[in-house]
């Protein structure tokens, strides 16, 4: 929080009193939200999984990499 010593109108010295009240308000997230973006991240990860091992994407990346090196799998 900025000095209010140093601000002199009184109209600022609120301004930056309700900057600092609302910053330390949203200073960050609880146990609560990092558990649901954990969980989310989690329910993310396993359907990036099943499309990336799913037969059609392999087949699709192995085509990609075979024509960029020109080799054969």
């Amino acid at each position: 929080m900025r000095a209010l010593h140093t601000v002199r109108t009184a109209p600022v010295r609120a301004v930056v009193r309700m900057q600092a009240a609302a910053a330390d308000r949203d200073a960050g997230m609880t146990t609560a939200e990092y558990a649901v973006g954990t969980v989310a991240a989690c329910g993310f990860s396993g359907v990036l999984y099943k499309v990336i091992t799913s037969p059609q994407v392999l087949d699709i990346v192995k085509g990609v990499i075979g024509r960029a090196f020109k080799l054969a799998f």
